[in-house]
């Protein structure tokens, strides 16, 4: 014979009076405070979490992922300019100018320094590990054989060219591919946390409402039992939630404004002009190793006349940017647009004079300081690019920054205001439950 288990009897007894005291008023109260109680708790600290991880985000942005991008985009700047600077040098015969000789160095070591900041952070990226990586192996190999070209050109020996071009062959086809590959990841990690920082928690406005709504039931619910049109408690606490939805939207509304301000007119902007620098440095370095491979330079002017449009040609990068660009930005913009066709136009000149067999005119041309050399025309160029880009992280940083300030005091104030709609709805329900007594 079954027998039935001696605790079973006390447990269904114990659900029969739950069930049968959640019948009851006072019951039901009881029922709506906990569940009330409940939901803001969860509701208070959902929103507190997600509100200070979108702060940190927007901080993040600015003390972080922005100048490791900027760091990441010098890396490829400062190789270019030294591989072009590198090729101008050559071209003066000789001893070096000082000068050029300078900027190199002050290149080689800007890039290094860079290479050191972007590289703290790959953590567990292996891509951005694997372009680390071809980085550091392969610059010591490029600088070493850029010494040896100038060894050899000091001596008139005419190894020096193919030494020359075997370093700029390496930067060209090793390290400049890695450090843009490692500028895109940099960039890409950006927009990501600038699409993070500007969503709108539908979770947290739904738990939100979902917890408005039910205090407005519990009220109506009230009213109706009691005749009494307001209670204080829930009335206060009804408040306290529907402040902190309205200043919670209006400041997620307005932080993510100036988080697609600082998109639109910052790092998308840099992001065109990076572009744009990355094209110039090796339109620059085409120009004198052209010169430098003395009619054997053909994949060099096949890659300029490639390149060129995309500074001075319909459509191209720099008319983009000038086209929604800031005021801060607009005037090296402009200025930078004049610069690229000044410098196209010395390039003709250029490939005139070599292909007629005026040489000498030719490289003088292209690295002396003639106010319509193609020298001076990259150089101002390159200075009003440099002006536009720093404009542009300017943007970035004072619109995220303003952002991050739209948000002050929300984490702590919800805090509080759920404390008060906690602290209400026990107040509330309790006076009611007096009654009952």
């Amino acid at each position: 014979m079954v027998t039935e288990a001696p605790s079973r009897g006390p447990r269904v007894a114990a659900l029969r009076s739950v069930r049968q005291t959640a019948t009851t008023t006072p019951g039901r109260l009881s029922v709506a405070a906990a569940a009330l109680i409940a939901l803001t708790v969860v509701t208070g600290v959902f929103a507190a979490i997600t509100l200070q991880a979108k702060k940190d985000t927007l901080a993040d942005l600015v003390s972080h992922r922005e100048p490791l991008a900027a760091a990441a985009q010098l890396i490829f700047r400062s190789l270019s300019d030294a591989d072009a600077t590198a090729a101008s040098a050559f071209l003066s015969g000789g001893a070096e100018p000082a000068a050029l000789r300078e900027r190199y160095e002050f290149d080689i070591a800007q890039a290094g320094a860079a290479l050191g900041k972007a590289s703290s952070d790959v953590g567990a990226d292996s891509m951005a590990a694997q372009q680390v990586d071809v980085l550091s192996r392969q610059l010591p190999v490029y600088t070493g054989l850029i010494e040896t070209a100038r060894a050899n050109n000091r001596q008139g020996f005419p190894a020096g060219a193919a030494y020359l071009r075997e370093a700029s062959g390496l930067m060209r086809s090793q390290i400049l591919p890695a450090a843009e590959k490692l500028y895109q990841i940099n960039y890409q990690r950006l927009t990501a946390e600038q699409e993070d920082a500007r969503s709108f928690p539908w979770i947290t406005a739904l738990l939100a409402v979902a917890l408005l709504a039910a205090l407005v039931v519990t009220q109506l619910w009230l009213t109706r039992k009691t005749n009494r049109l307001i209670n204080v408690g829930l009335a206060a606490a009804t408040a306290a939630v529907a402040l902190a939805l309205i200043w919670g939207t209006a400041a997620l509304l307005i932080e993510s404004t100036y988080v697609r301000g600082a998109e639109r007119d910052g790092s998308q902007q840099v992001d065109l002009l990076v572009q744009a620098r990355i094209n110039s440095l090796k339109c620059r370095a085409d120009e004198t190793l052209t010169l430098v491979a003395r009619g054997d330079g053909k994949s060099y002017e096949e890659e300029w006349a490639a390149l060129a449009p995309t500074l001075a040609g319909p459509d191209n990068l720099l008319s983009r940017a000038a086209a929604t660009a800031s005021p801060e930005l607009a005037g090296p913009i402009n200025d930078a647009v004049r610069d690229a066709e000044a410098w196209v136009a010395a390039h003709r000149k250029i490939r005139e004079l070599d292909d007629s067999g005026q040489y000498s005119e030719a490289v003088t041309l292209a690295i002396g300081d003639a106010p319509d050399s193609a020298a001076m025309a990259f150089a101002s160029l390159d200075r009003n690019l440099i002006a536009a880009l720093d404009a542009g992280r300017a943007e970035f940083t004072s619109q995220t920054a303003t952002a991050e300030n739209a948000l002050t005091g929300l984490v702590p104030g919800v805090i509080v205001l759920a404390l008060i709609a906690g602290v209400g709805t026990t107040a509330g329900i309790r006076a009611r439950l007096r009654e009952y007594r």
